[in-house]
């Protein structure tokens, strides 16, 4: 098939440097990543982000396919984009209108591999359509979004209950697809509910998430941030993450009442937004009785971010529906001790007692407890936090994102020799 589309050098991008160990055999490959989530600042699109600059920097052809949403920002060459609607609660996300795949080839090129990032509206599109095909390239997912976790806390009984079977019958039935050779995620809670799915063991590999650690360091912080924040010396707590029903909002406003009616002199940064007003005042007003204590940034991104990070003494993370929890990893590789409810994806980062600590999903006593405890001991947050940064600088994009090209450059060369064997059936 005549390729229709620019496409950026495989040459990779002036400046940048190859990582000696990418493998040879996915140079000039042309790899087709579609994405629910392109744009706006949340960790699949961070972490999406990361893999596409690596595979491109490396040689790899590649058409980035991914909803419409509004407010985008100019694309690239590289991209397709799909009509859809937006979600109220998060007009960041979009319900893309159906398509062919065929006509989506046919505006890009015929992939040799097909990579599907937290697949959901589009993904599960593109993988009922992968079904139907005779011959397909081998399909990389990574499961980044738990969509029965939202499922569960945003629908009303009884729907909520039928939404986690709906959501559990339909993944198992696209993920065993035989097309689909690798399926990566991110925590232990997540293979447990994969298998539970009854999606193929064999194909479940664990993908961690990266860090820059030199954009989040300790090296970011700022006295004269953090005497502007918090000019009585209070302890400075920050959460970072989009203003959501689903990121635990009603724990931590519990969290910080208690923490005031205690009296321990806190300032708390709540960094993030949502494009939804309505929501994000919803939000808000959980706090009304402590607006005292309660600093709204906005949205944050690069060294505005990292500062603020690094100037916090005490990271707070009370959502209980991330599937890895990125923002976790950032606040650690800045120096500052975590917090945070024990499920999910955090769980399986943060060393209890080493790292931070992990408390009981529902129990704010425990959580209000250790915030103090940590508060009250600068010596043991000085320990929490040096031993947090030596854990993020072990964790880096570059390898995360050499074992994902591993695993196309694996399923690859499975495709092969199949192809070479009996034809491919489905």
């Amino acid at each position: 098939m005549t390729e229709s589309t620019p496409l950026l050098s495989s040459e990779g991008v002036k400046g940048k440097t190859f990582y000696s160990n990418f493998p040879s055999t996915l140079r000039g490959k042309k790899i087709l990543l579609a994405t629910e989530s392109w744009g706006p600042v949340n960790g699949v699109s961070r972490t999406t982000r990361s893999l596409v600059e690596y595979l491109l920097d490396n040689g790899m052809e590649l058409i980035l396919v991914a909803p419409n949403f509004k407010g985008q920002s100019s694309k690239q060459t590289w991209e397709r984009r799909l009509p859809g609607c937006a979600l109220p609660y998060n007009p960041d996300l979009t319900v893309v209108y159906p398509f062919h795949l065929d006509d989506l080839f046919s505006q890009c090129f015929q992939p040799d591999i097909i990579y599907l990032a937290s697949p959901a509206s589009l993904g599960f599109q593109m993988l009922l359509q992968i079904r139907q095909l005779r011959s397909s390239p081998p399909v990389l997912l990574n499961f980044q979004t738990d969509l029965s976790a939202y499922a569960e806390i945003m629908l009303p009984a009884p729907l909520d209950t039928f939404g986690v079977w709906l959501l559990a019958l339909v993944q198992g039935f696209l993920f065993r697809a035989r097309a689909v050779h690798t399926i990566f995620y991110p925590c232990s809670a997540i293979r447990e509910y994969l298998e539970h799915a009854r999606v193929p063991v064999s194909r479940l590999v664990q993908l961690g998430r990266g860090v820059d650690t030199l954009l989040f360091s300790p090296t970011q912080r700022d006295e004269s941030y953090r005497r502007h924040i918090a000019p009585h010396g209070e302890i400075i707590l920050i959460c970072v993450c989009r203003i959501a029903p689903e990121k635990g909002f009603e724990f931590l406003a519990q969290v910080v009442k208690q923490l005031a009616a205690d009296k321990l002199p806190i300032k708390l940064l709540l960094v993030g937004g949502n494009r939804n007003m309505a929501i994000e005042n919803k939000v808000q007003r959980l706090f009304d009785s402590v607006r005292d204590h309660v600093i709204f940034t906005g949205v944050l991104t690069g060294s505005a971010l990292s500062r603020a990070y690094a100037s916090a003494d005490l990271f707070l993370h009370c959502s209980i529906t991330e599937t890895f929890g990125l923002v976790v990893l950032e606040a650690m590789a800045s120096g500052i001790p975590v917090i945070a409810r024990d499920q999910g994806g955090p769980s399986d980062i943060i060393r209890h007692g080493q790292t931070g600590y992990l408390v009981p999903p529902g129990d704010v006593e425990c959580f209000v407890y250790w915030v103090k405890e940590i508060s009250f001991d600068p010596i043991q947050r000085a320990q929490l936090a040096m031993a947090a940064r030596q854990y993020a600088d072990n964790t880096t994009w570059e390898k995360i994102n050499c074992q994902a090209a591993w695993q196309m450059a694996e399923a690859l060369s499975y495709a092969d020799q199949e192809s070479q064997g009996s034809p491919q059936v489905i």
